[in-house]
């Protein structure tokens, strides 16, 4: 049987098999789309591929928010990732 949802109805995110839930699945990615995004941004300096991957980073951070339902934080780091992938065509030019 599904937990329900905040909204009444049931949370298809919320289902799992012993503790472990989809709700805990998304939480876990979120966790490491956005370190690893932080962790490219902060190796930016040592090259381009490091812009190249915080890119990245950032549509899987975009990815979690909308799983999530924080879809305002999934449209930020769309354009953050668009922003990135600039920097990175401007860093192929230089």
């Amino acid at each position: 049987m599904e937990p329900p949802s905040r909204s009444g109805g049931h949370d298809p995110l919320a289902t799992g098999a012993g503790w472990f839930t989809g709700r805990m699945a998304v939480t876990l990615y979120g966790v490491c789309a956005v370190t690893f995004m932080m962790v490219m941004y902060a190796l930016e300096g040592r090259g381009r591929g490091f812009v190249l991957a915080f890119a990245v980073g950032c549509l899987l951070s975009s990815l979690y928010g909308f799983l999530s339902g924080a879809w305002p934080f999934g449209v930020v780091e769309l354009i953050w990732a668009a922003v990135a992938l600039r920097r990175y065509r401007e860093r192929i030019a230089a």
